[in-house]
C-alpha cells in the first residue's frame, strides 16, 4: 500500500508513469485521487494513455461526472446572475466556476462544489436581499456564527437554495478581515474581466493570487493537492500567453500583501508538479517547504488522511492566520461553551 499521495502527483506531472503500475497501485492511485477531488483531472490527464481494462470505466465515469458538474456550475452561476440583474452590480465568479466559465485549463476535469462570487462590500446588503428573494436561505441559524461572519469574515454567511440545494458564498474580499494580509478587493473588482454571459472573472494575476491566498494564507492545506494543481495549470496557461505575466504577478502580489505566499506557492508547485516558475519571485528554498510537502502528501493508499500530528499543526496554524491571539482565544472559548 502506498504511504502517501506522491503517486498521484507523479501521475498528474507525468501521465506515462502509470504504465508501470500493477493492480494494487492502480487501486491506491484511484483512491487517493478521489479523496483529493482530483479524479476528474487525473482522468483527463490519462486520455490517450493505455490503462488496464478495469480502470477504463472508472476514468470514463470521472470525466462524465466532472462534465456534469461543469454544466451545473455554469447553470448555477447564471441563476445568480439573473437574481442580481436588477442591481446591475459587477458579479465576479471565483474558484472552480470561474475556471470553467473562462474556459481555462484549470477547469478541465475540476471538481466544483459551492458557487463562490465576489461583489463590492457596499453592495452586500442588496445582493443578500435579492438572493433571499430568489430562493436562497441562510445556513447559519446560530446568531453568534451569523454575526461572526458579518463582522470578521471575507464573505456573508453561506446561503443554500431551497429547491436546488446548491450553496452560494458571497465574498467581498478574499481573506478574513482579521487575517494578516489585506488584499485590495477594490483593485480586484476594477480589473475583473467581463465574460459574454455578463458575469466577470478576476484578471489572470489576481485569479492566481486568490488561489494562492486560499491555500497558503487562510486554510489548513486540506485538499491542497487540488488547489496546488489549480495553481500549476493557471501559471502554465497565463505565462504562455502573456510575456508580461510574471511582472504583473509580482506587482499584484505586492499590492495584495501576498508576496511570501506567492513565493511559497511557486517553490512548492515547482517541486511537486514541475511547474516552470520565475525564480526571482520564488526566492530561495526554505527548510519549512518540506513541512508543507509533508502535509500536502498526507494520504495513505486507502485515501485516508494520515500524519495526524502534522495535520493538527496546520489546523492550528490556519486559525492563527485568521485572527489575533486574544480574538482567537475568545472565539474558541465561545465555540467550546456553545458546543
Amino acid at each position: 500500500m502506498m504511504r502517501n499521495a506522491q503517486s498521484l502527483v507523479d501521475a498528474l506531472r507525468e501521465p506515462g508513469m502509470v504504465l508501470s503500475l500493477d493492480g494494487a497501485c492502480w487501486t491506491d492511485l484511484i483512491s487517493i485521487a478521489r479523496a483529493e477531488s482530483l479524479i476528474g483531472s487525473l482522468a483527463h490527464r490519462l486520455t490517450g494513455i493505455e490503462v488496464p481494462e478495469q480502470v477504463q470505466p472508472v476514468l470514463k465515469d470521472a470525466i462524465q461526472a466532472t462534465d456534469l458538474a461543469r454544466r451545473q456550475a455554469l447553470w448555477e452561476a447564471d441563476c445568480a446572475r439573473r437574481a442580481l440583474t436588477s442591481l446591475n452590480c459587477k458579479t465576479v465568479l471565483m474558484k472552480g466556476t470561474a475556471y470553467v466559465a473562462a474556459d481555462l485549463d484549470a477547469g478541465v476535469g475540476r471538481s466544483i462544489g459551492d458557487l463562490d462570487i465576489m461583489v463590492a462590500r457596499d453592495e452586500l446588503s442588496a445582493v443578500e436581499e435579492l438572493l433571499l428573494d430568489a430562493g436562497w436561505e441562510w445556513v447559519k441559524p446560530d446568531p453568534y456564527d451569523d454575526q461572526y461572519y458579518r463582522d470578521h469574515m471575507h464573505e456573508l454567511p453561506p446561503l443554500i437554495h431551497r429547491e436546488r440545494d446548491r450553496m452560494i458564498d458571497v465574498h467581498h474580499t478574499t481573506l478574513p478581515l482579521t487575517a494578516g494580509p489585506t488584499p485590495n478587493a477594490g483593485a480586484m473588482l476594477e480589473n475583473a474581466v467581463r465574460l459574454d454571459s455578463g458575469l466577470y472573472v478576476m484578471a489572470p494575476a489576481d485569479m492566481l493570487l486568490h488561489s494562492i491566498a486560499h491555500l497558503f494564507a487562510d486554510g489548513d492545506l486540506a485538499g491542497g493537492l487540488r488547489n496546488l494543481w489549480d495553481i500549476d495549470q493557471l501559471i502554465r496557461q497565463f505565462a504562455q500567453v502573456d510575456d508580461n505575466f510574471w511582472m504583473e504577478l509580482g506587482a499584484r502580489a505586492k499590492l495584495h500583501q501576498l508576496e511570501p505566499h506567492l513565493a511559497r506557492s511557486l517553490r512548492l508547485t515547482a517541486l511537486l508538479y514541475g511547474t516552470p516558475v520565475c525564480e526571482n519571485l520564488a526566492g530561495p528554498a526554505k527548510v519549512t517547504d518540506n513541512l508543507y510537502i509533508h502535509r500536502l502528501l498526507a494520504r495513505d493508499g486507502w485515501g485516508r488522511e494520515n500524519r495526524k500530528f502534522t495535520r493538527q499543526a496546520f489546523y492550528i496554524r490556519s486559525h492563527w492566520l485568521r485572527m489575533p491571539p486574544l480574538m482567537l482565544a475568545r472565539h474558541l472559548w465561545t465555540k467550546w461553551r456553545k458546543a
